[in-house]
């Protein structure tokens, strides 16, 4: 794709594909790729192929924006495929730059849900035109229509303008493969959507004839050329040899030169010579350069505003493992790796913020929720990296001499059956309910929550409903402090010794709860290795062998069986745990354990903590 000389700003549009989790936008990008030539008839394509990183290929979301771009006759259409969840919203919120329209995905049965109000705010604020595309109309139960309606209802919720508010709509199946102006199963083919986004999305507003400027809205890295600086150029054009100038807020101008320029073609890049105004490319040559400054022909130009990213609302301490197995299973183990490691994900990761700690070996991480953070952590196990993890907390404010906490607004979807348990659940958390209605055996209901009162709600939710339970939350407001929560209503069972665990004092240890731990494993004083239904701690010892006499044989406890221990993800470990324990997370094991491992020194710290 590199004859970019003969294509024009007027035929060029940048779009983003924004929707709630799992409404189908990667799909969605797979198929306008297919239809509009990208691929060989012969070329072998992964299911969703966009979804590159191998966590989002395992969890099937998507966490990180990526852009592509087809060709759709004469014209280039850049694509920008967001993810769907709360927790990744700063990766929408800065493409919001690159792009002069926005695709709104929305479920055919279930209609716009939380995330899908959270990007649509942000898009409609920006002024982008939006074009929306009802999904999955060929599911059992679609209502295609009846969406169009709550949907015209979102964009009047969310004050959009008259032209945003009169949006073509299209209908269609993102998995099958077509899209029509109208609810029509037996369509083929994505050109009616291709075309819409031609005839509705403006052309980029850019002056081709003013010097080069440019806004970095994303970060790649490549072994080659290093880093590459990823947006829209918003005047002028760029070529190979150019020399440039880095802008950045209260700094002084870098000089650098532009050592290659990248083209998106499907799934891959193209070197080019030279880029225009209004197309999204990517350029190299930079030492370092990074998301929210402005690159410029000239020393002296204006820096271009980069949009306001909304602030963190949790935080976790990151720590050096100090346990007994501390550098058996991971490389990467000391202070200084885990620091870099950290400041070079909040360099790309514009949500996160890294703050050093007063205790060397400890850092603050500050995120929009705990999902977030445990992709990190597990980007990081498999790095080689050893760390250890701490309970989110949320980060309060003070207003007018008061502590405010944040909250949040829930919606949720259960089967009618379940209203109850999770009513009582969530009074327990502070939670306050607004609106509930109840369609085809299943109740939504909308409650304000604070922040506090949903960690750890997730994974009790698919307790309560037998799995059948869905849940998406919204940042909503500062709050006056909600008092004391208590989401966890058991202690656990901790390790008093170093060693092997033994079936013979598993056996009797499964009496007093459940068990994280199975015969065989390692385990070491202070490591939680069951759950006690009392909410004190029990210290245990799973090391305990079966002493052999002359009266009974050794092997006669073979045949115990006991029941399978509980194993933790680690989201479900960094919600579980309490204040006082952290998860321990290495390249093989995801461990829980107490923040002090020495049980007389736990209660001299509780003995302490009591008297203050």
């Amino acid at each position: 794709m590199s004859d970019s000389t003969t294509i024009t700003p007027d035929r060029i549009r940048n779009i983003a594909i924004i929707a709630h989790v799992d409404h189908g936008k990667t799909t969605l990008v797979d198929e306008m790729l297919k239809q509009a030539g990208s691929f060989r008839e012969n070329q072998a394509v992964e299911e969703r192929a966009m979804d590159s990183m191998d966590q989002e290929r395992e969890r099937g979301i998507t966490i990180k924006a990526k852009n592509t771009s087809i060709r759709w006759g004469d014209n280039v259409i850049n694509i920008v495929d967001t993810p769907g969840h709360a927790d990744f919203g700063g990766e929408v919120e800065r493409v919001m730059k690159m792009v002069d329209g926005v695709m709104l995905v929305v479920d055919a049965y279930e209609g716009p849900q939380a995330q899908t109000r959270f990007v649509l705010k942000k898009a409609l604020a920006a002024g982008l035109t939006p074009i929306v595309f009802v999904n999955k109309i060929d599911r059992p139960n679609a209502e295609p229509l009846e969406v169009h309606d709550k949907v015209l209802e979102l964009f009047l919720d969310l004050d959009a303008n008259d032209e945003q508010f009169g949006a073509p709509f299209l209908y269609g199946s993102a998995k099958n493969g077509y899209a029509d102006t109208t609810p029509n199963t037996e369509a083929e083919g994505m050109v009616p959507l291709l075309d819409a986004i031609m005839e509705n999305i403006p052309t980029p507003d850019v002056d081709p004839d003013a010097p080069f400027k440019m806004l970095v809205s994303n970060i790649d890295w490549s072994d080659y050329v290093g880093r590459i600086a990823i947006g829209k150029i918003l005047s002028g054009k760029v070529t190979v040899g150019d020399t440039v100038w880095r802008l950045m807020p209260g700094e002084k101008p870098q000089r650098a030169k532009i050592s290659k320029v990248f083209e998106y073609n499907a799934l891959a890049t193209s070197e080019a010579n030279e880029a225009i105004a209004g197309n999204i490319v990517g350029l190299s040559g930079f030492e370092d350069v990074d998301i929210g400054e402005t690159i410029a022909a000239t020393e002296d130009a204006e820096p271009l505003p980069f949009v306001e990213i909304d602030p963190p609302t949790v935080m976790m301490s990151f720590a050096v493992n100090d346990g007994p197995f501390a550098g058996i299973e991971g490389s990467k183990v000391t202070s200084r790796e885990i620091r870099d490691r950290l400041f070079r994900e909040a360099r790309t990761n514009v949500s996160i913020k890294v703050e050093d700690t007063d205790s060397a070996g400890e850092f603050k991480v500050s995120a929009r929720g705990a999902m977030q953070v445990a992709v990190v952590v597990e980007q990081m196990r498999r790095e080689g990296y050893e760390v250890l993890v701490s309970r989110p907390t949320v980060i309060k404010r003070e207003i007018d001499g008061k502590w405010h906490e944040p909250y949040e607004t829930l919606y949720l979807e259960v089967p009618d059956e379940a209203v109850g348990g999770c009513m009582q659940s969530l009074a327990n958390r502070k939670g306050t309910t607004e609106a509930m209605s109840t369609k085809n055996g299943r109740t939504t209901m909308e409650i304000t929550i604070p922040t506090r009162g949903l960690i750890g709600f997730e994974f009790e939710l698919l307790n309560l409903t037998s799995g059948e339970g869905i849940m998406s939350h919204l940042f909503k407001e500062y709050r006056p402090d909600s008092g004391d929560i208590r989401t966890r209503h058991t202690g656990t069972l901790v390790s008093m010794e170093k060693g092997e665990a033994m079936t013979y004092s598993l056996t009797n240890i499964e009496t007093r709860g459940k068990l994280f731990v199975g015969p065989g494993e390692q385990v070491y004083e202070g490591m939680i290795v069951g759950e006690n239904p009392r909410t004190d701690d029990l210290p245990v010892n799973p090391t305990k062998a079966k002493h052999v006499t002359n009266h009974r044989a050794a092997g006669s406890d073979k045949t115990t069986a006991l029941t399978p221990a509980l194993r933790f993800s680690l989201e479900r470990a960094i919600e579980y745990i309490e204040p006082d324990e952290l998860v321990e997370a290495t390249p093989e094991n995801i461990r829980l354990r107490k923040r002090i491992l020495d049980s007389n020194e736990r209660k001299r710290a509780a003995k302490r903590a009591a008297e203050a």
